[in-house]
């Protein structure tokens, strides 16, 4: 006979983290389920391949099911979670000895007038496509900023970089979004 939560699937979601920071495996799997989505969406904007972006999702969760003893409390997930993903994957680029900070401006060419989106999917994919193309600190501040609508503060706080850094790379990225994203004019 199992015991902990009687029916994790529709148990809330501090219930989930409560049962499995007492080492319940079936608690963290539905936490697991929960999240996956948002983490690998999150990965996949800041990673250049999505293959890369799933295997870092399987280390932070890794990672939290190691650390979350350390949580203090259930409401403290979302923002304790989002910086073990960020801490992996900026452990992944150290690994990778990547340069944060190269680019070159003139091979970044994606959107043209034969190549607009004609539908949302296509906006995201020409999104993906851009994100990829920025460098690794301006496609971690972007996605921070912009897509988990973090301030430049909190961007400080989660990855360590100087505040001139971030907001360097968030308005650089930015700038060279909206230059990839839009058309030429004839």
């Amino acid at each position: 006979m199992r015991r902990g939560l009687p029916n994790p699937g529709s148990a809330p979601e501090a219930a989930l983290i409560l049962a499995a920071q007492a080492r319940d495996q079936v608690a963290f799997a539905e936490l697991v389920r929960r999240r996956q989505g948002w983490l690998r969406s999150l990965l996949r904007r800041m990673c250049r391949n999505d293959a890369e972006a799933d295997d870092l999702a399987q280390e932070a969760f890794i990672r939290a099911w190691d650390r979350l003893g350390d949580l203090e409390t259930p409401a403290a997930f979302p923002g304790w979670f989002r910086r073990v993903a960020v801490t992996t994957f900026l452990m992944a680029r150290r690994r990778q000895k990547a340069n944060l900070d190269s680019i070159d401006d003139e091979t970044v060419q994606i959107a043209s007038e034969d190549s607009l989106p004609d539908s949302i999917a296509g906006a995201r994919i020409d999104l993906q496509r851009a994100l990829q193309r920025l460098s690794d600190g301006e496609r971690l501040c972007v996605t921070l900023n912009h897509g988990e609508g973090m301030s430049h503060a909190e961007i400080v706080d989660l990855t360590g970089m100087a505040l001139g850094t971030v907001k360097s790379h968030c308005q650089r990225g930015t700038e060279k979004l909206r230059r990839m994203l839009t058309p030429e004019k004839a």
